[in-house]
Order: C-alpha cells, then sequence, then structure tokens
C-alpha cells in the first residue's frame, strides 16, 4: 500500500513539473514576440498601411521598414515654420518674410511722406475769375454810390449819404473827401447823367484814388543773381502763415522756385503748416526747432536758397502783437541778420480787411520797424470794407500787391485796379 501511494505522488510531481515547463514556453515565447515588432507600432496613422499583416516569428523585415523612416525625418520639416514664426530665431525659409517686412512698412511711411506736387492756377487774370468775392463789398461801396449818384436830384442830404457810404467802407476821410469834391464838380458839367455815364465817371474816380501808376509786382528774382528775399511780417490772426503758403503757390505759377523759411517759431503749428504748403508745390522749408530764434531760421533759409538756386526766398516771421517793443524788435533783428547774404527786396505786411481802421494802426507801426514795400490784404471777401485798400495805401505810401478772396488754396490773386473796381462796381 505504501508503494502504491508513492507511486501516485511522484506521478502527480512529474505531471505537474511537465506542466510548469509547457506553460513557462508559452510565456516565454508571448514575451519574445513584442521585441520583434516595435518598428511597426511607430510610423503616424497617416503612414499606416490599411491591411497590416502579422509578422512571422524570425522575420527580418518587420525591424527596419523603410516606409517608417520617411515621417521620422519629414515631420520636424513640416513643423519648422511653426517654430520660427513663434519666434525661435531660426533660418531657412521663413526668414524671408521677416527681412520683407520692414521694407514694405518703409515705403508706405515714403509714399505718405512725399504728396503729389500740385499744380497751382494760372495768375494771369485770377482777380476777374475771382470777381463774385467781391461780392459783399459791392452790395456797400459800388452798387450804393451808383443808387445815390442815379437820384433826380442830387441835394447837399444827398451828398452826404454819398459822404457816409464811402466813409462807411473805410475809404478814410481824406479821400472820401476828394471824390465827393470830383464827383460834384463832374457831375456838374456832366449834365444829363445816365447810368452807364454814372458808372465810368464813378469807375474813373475809384481807379484814381486807388493809383494805377503803382508798381505792385512781387520782387521776387534778382537781376545779379541770387534769391530774391521776401519777409511777410504782420500780427497773429491775419492769415499771415496761409498768406505765405499761398504766395510760393502765386509764384510757383509764374515760374519760380522757391524755399521757404519757417521763422515764426513761437507758434507750434506754424512750421508744421508751412511745410504742408510748400510740399504741395514741391518747395523745400527749412525750419529750426520750437521757441528758437527766428533769426537764425531766416538765415539759414536764405543760405539754403544760394546753395538751391532758387529765385525766392519766402520768410515767414513770427505774428507779432503791434504793442509788444520788444518783439517789433526782434523782427528788426531778423531783416538785420537775412541781410548779411544781401539787402531784402520785399517786406509785404499783410492786413485783415476786416479791421478796418485797426489795420491801419499796425500799418503804421510796422513801417516805423522794417521799411514796408507792398500790402497783402486778407479776408476781402467777407467784409463790406473795400475802401481799406484806398486808405491803407494812403496812410503807408505803398501799394497793395495782393488780395485774398477766399480760403482756397489759389484764392489770391495780384491786386488789379481796373479789375478791383469793375468788381465794386458789378
Amino acid at each position: 500500500m505504501e508503494y502504491v501511494i508513492l507511486a501516485v505522488v511522484i506521478a502527480v510531481v512529474a505531471i505537474g513539473a511537465i506542466t510548469g515547463l509547457v506553460v513557462s514556453g508559452r510565456r516565454r515565447k508571448e514575451l519574445d514576440r513584442p521585441s520583434q515588432t516595435p518598428t511597426i507600432t511607430a510610423p503616424p496613422a497617416a503612414d499606416r498601411p490599411s491591411a497590416p499583416t502579422k509578422p512571422t516569428e524570425g522575420a527580418a523585415e518587420p525591424t527596419a521598414p523603410p516606409a517608417t523612416a520617411a515621417p521620422e525625418t519629414e515631420a520636424p520639416e513640416a513643423e519648422a515654420p511653426e517654430t520660427v514664426e513663434a519666434g525661435a530665431g531660426e533660418a531657412g525659409t521663413a526668414a524671408a518674410p521677416a527681412a520683407e517686412q520692414p521694407v514694405e512698412e518703409v515705403r508706405i511711411e515714403e509714399a505718405e511722406a512725399a504728396p503729389a506736387i500740385e499744380v497751382p492756377e494760372p495768375t494771369a487774370g485770377r482777380l476777374v475769375r475771382l470777381r463774385s468775392r467781391l461780392s459783399r463789398s459791392q452790395s456797400t461801396l459800388g452798387k450804393g454810390l451808383l443808387t445815390l449818384l442815379s437820384r433826380d436830384r442830387l441835394d447837399e442830404d444827398t451828398w452826404e449819404e454819398i459822404e457816409e457810404t464811402l466813409l462807411t467802407a473805410d475809404v478814410g476821410v481824406g479821400a472820401t473827401q476828394e471824390l465827393v469834391d470830383n464827383l460834384r464838380t463832374r457831375v456838374k458839367v456832366l449834365g444829363t447823367r445816365t447810368p452807364d455815364e454814372l458808372r465810368g465817371l464813378l469807375r474813373e474816380e475809384l481807379i484814381k484814388l486807388i493809383g494805377p501808376e503803382l508798381d505792385r509786382t512781387v520782387h521776387s528774382v534778382k537781376t545779379d543773381g541770387g534769391p530774391a528775399v521776401v519777409l511777410v511780417v504782420g500780427v497773429n490772426g491775419v492769415g499771415k502763415t496761409t498768406t505765405t503758403g499761398k504766395l510760393a503757390r502765386v509764384l510757383v505759377a509764374d515760374g519760380r522756385k522757391v524755399v521757404l523759411g519757417a521763422a515764426d517759431t513761437f507758434r507750434a503749428a506754424a512750421a508744421d503748416q508751412l511745410q504742408t504748403w510748400g510740399e504741395r508745390v514741391g518747395a523745400h522749408t527749412v525750419r529750426g526747432p520750437e521757441g528758437g530764434d527766428p533769426a537764425s531760421v531766416a538765415f539759414d533759409a536764405v543760405k539754403q536758397g544760394i546753395a538751391d538756386g532758387v529765385d525766392t526766398v519766402l520768410v515767414d516771421t513770427a505774428g507779432r502783437l503791434h504793442t509788444k517793443t520788444g518783439l517789433m524788435d526782434e523782427l528788426g533783428k531778423v531783416k538785420r541778420v537775412v541781410e548779411k547774404h544781401g539787402p531784402v527786396d520785399e517786406v509785404l505786411l499783410v492786413l485783415d480787411a476786416t479791421t478796418g481802421q485797426n489795420g491801419l494802426v499796425q500799418a503804421r507801426v510796422f513801417a516805423e520797424v522794417v521799411d514796408i514795400t507792398g500790402i497783402v490784404l486778407t479776408k476781402l471777401d467777407g467784409t463790406a470794407k473795400g475802401g481799406i485798400v484806398i486808405s491803407v495805401q494812403r496812410e503807408l505810401g505803398v501799394p497793395v500787391k495782393l488780395i485774398g478772396l477766399g480760403e482756397g488754396a489759389d484764392d489770391l490773386a495780384p491786386f488789379e485796379p481796373g479789375a478791383f473796381v469793375d468788381a465794386l462796381l458789378g
């Protein structure tokens, strides 16, 4: 019995040992199988075959499949642009756009900084074309006088009304008395007074008062070489800087080459405003620091004009209050400094026609500091005081050379006595 039990135990142990060997062999095979196929699971999903076949044990081809090598090397190249755009600083195909961007921005800035050059309207006959702008002055001075002179009976009351009309239009006391005396004499001699005769009579007397013999040329070219120098002076608010810019257009329209000097250094926007006017007609603007020495800017402008070989240098001076003695002395300094290059050819005083007799006070003070050679009357289209042309000339003994008849760029016109009177009379 004991031998039987021992045999059974030995058989059970043997069976267990054999079973263990078989199981361990299977496990070893299962563990060894994944190590032979690591590269099959590595390729991206887009590169996997649609129906992969199970490799056989011991096969060599799964160990280094050629299909998997390409994705592993191409993936970094596809991501390279994203890396550079993110700021990695990598060189390559993305470097070109980075270098081109500033060039494009510079081109845009240059296009904005270089506006198209405008062609100013010709000055010949400009006053005739602007005739309608004198409508307010026409209604008071011209038409008012013609209405009074056309009455059936010209008694003392009528002549007093004529005098009042002339004084209201800022013709001035002396000029008014002279005009009325001449009209009374000629009307008595004429006898009958048809509208055409009265208009012709009044036209002759007004032109005589304005002074057709005066030289109204803006001297913008020197005969002995070098640029002509024109100083533009006036108090604040008369439109002096704008007038300087418009005058540049007048000269360019007449074939002149111009340099602008922004010597109004006390008003922040004056230099920018003048430079904008100059850029429109291709004229260079010389400017200095804000609050700088106006005389220095004027000197540099003339120096630049000599170097560039231009015809005219226009210098816009500071808008000076005529009650400021120090400022007026400084204006005299500007003129003296500029004259180190040569004599000043023109000093144009800009007056606001709407200020009337106050403009004459300004004119007197300026005439004491610098030798005024001509008057520019602005805003003549917005006033009924057309007679200021007569009174300011008689006060200063210098002619009105230019008049402003609007806010347009080409609304500054050379003054022509005949065309002006015709516009007043309608």
